[in-house]
């Protein structure tokens, strides 16, 4: 399975932000869309880091309440790791379980063209070992 079937699957919306926005601002998407990480853009498309709650909890944990006024360029992770729609769930999940992080967006053509989470990927594996377990059975039951 691959991550375009992920994508295929969940949609395509991606909940950016500006790097220029309030960590606020950015605060309050995520707990509104209920989301953990927002990926920072320019120009449109161009991916310029991404901000997830653990950045913003260690804000909180080593500042005061007022670096919420800050930009979130200020926190967020300037070397974003992505990844395209033709790799593997087993490849995403790997990268992701070494990078310990939470968050993937995939990116085609220099354009960011969805996010993956942890979740769907574990879920679309899943779903992929219940598949073959079925298709198990039945070879079984008809040899």
């Amino acid at each position: 399975m691959t991550v375009e079937r992920i994508l295929a699957a969940k949609g395509r919306d991606v909940v950016t932000t500006a790097p220029s926005k309030r960590v606020a601002d950015a605060v309050a998407t995520l707990a509104r869309r209920r989301i953990g990480a927002l990926v920072v853009v320019e120009d449109g498309d161009r991916i310029v880091g991404i901000v997830s709650e653990r950045d913003i909890v260690r804000l909180i944990a080593t500042k005061d309440a007022d670096a919420l006024e800050q930009p979130v360029s200020a926190i967020m992770t300037k070397s974003v790791v992505t990844c395209n729609e033709g790799e593997t769930i087993d490849s995403v999940m790997a990268r992701m379980t070494r990078g310990r992080f939470r968050h993937l967006p995939v990116v085609g053509e220099g354009r960011l063209r969805g996010i993956v989470s942890i979740g769907d990927v574990v879920k679309a594996r899943i779903e992929q070992v219940e598949h073959e377990a079925e298709e198990m059975r039945a070879y079984i039951a008809t040899a």
